[in-house]
């Protein structure tokens, strides 16, 4: 390298004094700095200090660079040499070398685009700066990073890819919850959840579609059209829906109108058993009916109460004129009931039957009892005809002719078929056949005690 001008320590510039410093470009572009604000301070890094070693200042004021094997003029100073005039190039190279640096340290999250047209930039950057340093080391490391970038861009279009399948997996999830939302059986279908999720579905296509991947166009139209398809199917379905809903809740409201004006033309009537009646087949006819809109249907359910209510209040009232009118027959039929139980147990059935009989006419004669009573004294009653009647099928079979018949019939059998037995085990003892003679005994122990239960029956 050649030898450098060794600038004079006590050169100044005035603030006045223009200092120019001329590029050796094409262009010959010139750059004047007004001290002191412009006058570039000494780099005091390592990297600046072995810069330096590049570049020289001849003693015409032209500035050199030495640039592999040759040399080559980068600037110069026509208005005279400043102190440290060498550091305006060496900054220069410093903002290359920087350049490079941030490259690096952002390449591994640089997309490829971006990383082609740094490399671009940075390429033609240190093609043949008018810079001080080691522009050869720098070139090498612009190309070694070039090496790096091609893996890194071949990892970000796999990485690419990879994002793109998964937002595509996404986006078929997407569309196909919204099919399955579209194709469920209207009649079973909760539209108000249903809706709800499906505007859930289209939130999340469209925050995947804004910050996920980009799809190829062709796929996301497909999956698009499907969405629309859907979400259109659901729309057409819940209108039909809704529409067959009104038209069934209009029918029950007119229907249970009919029913209220029935139920009110019946809540003055005094045929208590008959109309009570009619209102439980109402009632039915309210059921099948169906419902109405809910509030409709609660306004018209309380109309049709009330008119069952002014019934059955009315009926109530009337029955509790009744009861108390009928409450001294109540403690007739409780003496005769006294009387009645007092038969039991039967000691004389004749005389049970006859004392029954009067104690029934005279229950006839006592009239109706309180409603709440009714069924009491009925059950007491019928409690003690109830074992009067047993009694009297009783003492029937077992006097029973035809019944004794069988009886004797069955007892001569069972006497003859001992008999029997009893020849054959004195055979058995006698041939010396012990198991036999045990299987008889038992068979006649059987036939014993059957012919006992029946001998009790006859008696009885």
């Amino acid at each position: 390298m050649c030898s450098c001008v060794t600038l004079r320590p006590s050169f100044r510039p005035s603030l006045n004094k223009r200092i120019t410093v001329s590029d050796n470009t094409e262009q010959k572009e010139t750059e004047t700095i007004v001290p002191p604000a412009s006058t570039p301070h000494a780099p005091d890094s390592a990297i600046a200090q072995a810069a330096l070693a590049f570049g020289r200042i001849d003693d015409e004021g032209n500035v050199w660079v030495q640039d592999g094997e040759t040399e080559r003029q980068v600037g110069q100073y026509p208005d005279g040499v400043p102190e440290n005039g060498l550091d305006l190039y060496v900054r220069r190279y410093l903002d290359l070398f920087a350049q490079v640096k941030l490259f690096a340290d952002r390449l591994p999250h640089l997309a490829p685009k971006e990383i082609d047209q740094t490399l671009v930039s940075l390429r033609e950057g240190v093609k043949e700066p008018n810079a001080v340093g080691d522009l050869p080391a720098l070139r090498a490391r612009v190309e070694a990073l070039a090496e790096t970038a091609e893996q890194r861009k071949e990892e970000a279009r796999k990485a690419r890819a990879e994002a793109k399948e998964k937002a595509l997996k996404l986006r078929t999830e997407i569309v196909e919850a919204a099919e399955e939302i579209a194709n469920q059986d209207p009649a079973r279908t909760q539209w108000k959840m249903s809706g709800q999720k499906f505007r859930e579905l289209l939130d999340e296509w469209k925050k995947n579609q804004k910050s996920g991947p980009k799809l190829d166009r062709s796929a996301e139209d497909a999956l698009w059209k499907r969405f629309s398809a859907a979400r259109t199917l659901f729309d057409r379905n819940r209108r039909q829906h809704f529409a067959a809903l009104d038209a069934r809740q209009d029918e029950a409201k007119r229907v249970k109108e009919e029913l209220i004006a029935e139920a009110e033309r019946l809540s003055s009537s005094t045929e208590w058993g008959a109309t009570a009646g009619a209102y439980r087949d109402l009632m039915t006819k309210w059921k099948a009916a169906g419902r109405a809109s809910r509030k409709v249907d609660d306004q018209l359910w309380e109309r049709f109460r009330a008119a069952q209510q002014r019934f059955f209040d009315a009926r109530h009232a009337a029955n509790s004129a009744m009861d108390a009118e009928f409450g001294e027959n109540l403690k007739v039929k409780e003496q005769l009931l006294e009387e009645a139980e007092a038969l039991l147990p039967i000691t004389d059935l004749e005389v049970a039957k006859s004392k029954l009989r009067v104690i029934q006419d005279k229950w006839d004669e006592a009239g109706k009892v309180p409603r709440a009573d009714m069924q009491r004294v009925e059950r007491r009653m019928r409690a003690v005809e109830d074992a009067i009647r047993d009694a009297e099928q009783e003492l029937w079979r077992k006097n029973n002719p035809e019944t004794k018949a069988r009886a004797e019939g069955m007892l001569g059998q069972l006497e003859t078929l001992i008999e029997e037995i009893n020849e054959e085990i004195a055979a058995a003892e006698a041939s010396g056949d012990s198991n036999k003679v045990e299987e008889l005994k038992s068979a006649r122990d059987a036939r014993v005690a059957w012919l006992e239960q029946v001998k009790n029956s006859v008696d009885s």
